[in-house]
């Protein structure tokens, strides 16, 4: 009796300091087609029935909404990402602590962005730094760096037509 409960006791604590892990390694990425359940193109009415998202700002007259992660709320006057009228889900930004497939997300230098991606070319106007998606030709990353550290990041459609 007392090796079973032994056992058992074990096997707990081995499920117990297991579980941690295993949700880390569960995080949703951001990329190649979209964030956890929220996929590029898909329509406002099947973003929100994912229940990962909620609208935040309406379009009105512009062409896309503005909307937040219910796990990554945002400040008052940002939004996690835009569904368009026209092409659905159109941008995602990363949440903090949220990476691509590549490793790829807020605090990484860009030194690491650019060996993850070493087809990186520059957004004429901005020279905000951007690539094609790995896996998926429709889609792109763009980066947000200051000092040399990604501050920001976002995984679009190239027929986006909510950002410039």
């Amino acid at each position: 009796m007392k090796k079973v409960l032994i056992a058992v006791l074990t096997g707990g604590a081995l499920l117990a300091t297991g579980t941690p892990a295993l949700a880390q390694a569960a995080r949703p990425l951001l990329g190649p087609y979209g964030y956890g359940k929220v996929k590029l193109g898909m329509s406002a009415k099947k973003a929100k029935a994912t229940g990962k998202v909620v609208l935040k700002r309406a379009a009105g007259l512009e062409a896309c909404s503005g909307w937040d992660f219910t796990a990554h709320p945002t400040r008052k006057a940002s939004v996690g990402l835009y569904i368009s009228k026209k092409v659905g889900v159109a941008v995602i930004s990363a949440p903090k602590g949220v990476k691509t497939p590549e490793g790829i997300g807020i605090g990484s230098t860009m030194k690491q962005v650019k060996k993850a991606y070493p087809r990186l070319r520059y957004v004429m106007g901005t020279g905000r730094p951007y690539v094609s998606v790995p896996g998926n030709p429709k889609a792109y990353y763009e980066f947000f760096p200051e000092k040399g550290i990604v501050t920001g990041l976002a995984l679009g459609l190239g027929t986006q037509d909510c950002v410039s």
